[in-house]
């Protein structure tokens, strides 16, 4: 995806992040997820999780993104139906 181009496709409200995320995560990788997510660029979810977030866009849900860093860390991002906030978590954090 060429991310000089793609427009966001929504808001992430206020950036929170789980402390065992800031301790795992690079910014960087954090940084280049959260582009992504915003874009609409779901990451590793499966087809349907996919659509489901296509559907979310339309009618104001959660939206749920997966990613891993370059070692493999499984890592999630989770924007609130209302668009107030975007949490990046490990999946032991939830």
């Amino acid at each position: 995806m060429d991310t000089t181009t793609a427009q966001p496709r929504f808001v992430l409200g206020q950036l929170v992040a789980t402390p065992a995320a800031l301790a795992t995560l690079r910014p960087l990788i954090i940084a280049l997820a959260l582009s992504r997510h915003r874009e609409g660029d779901w990451g590793d979810v499966c087809r349907e999780d996919w659509e489901s977030n296509d559907r979310a866009l339309i009618f104001g849900q959660r939206l749920f993104s997966v990613y891993h860093s370059p070692d493999s860390t499984c890592f999630w991002i989770i924007t609130a139906a209302d668009r107030s906030s975007t949490t990046i978590l490990l999946p032991t954090d939830y």
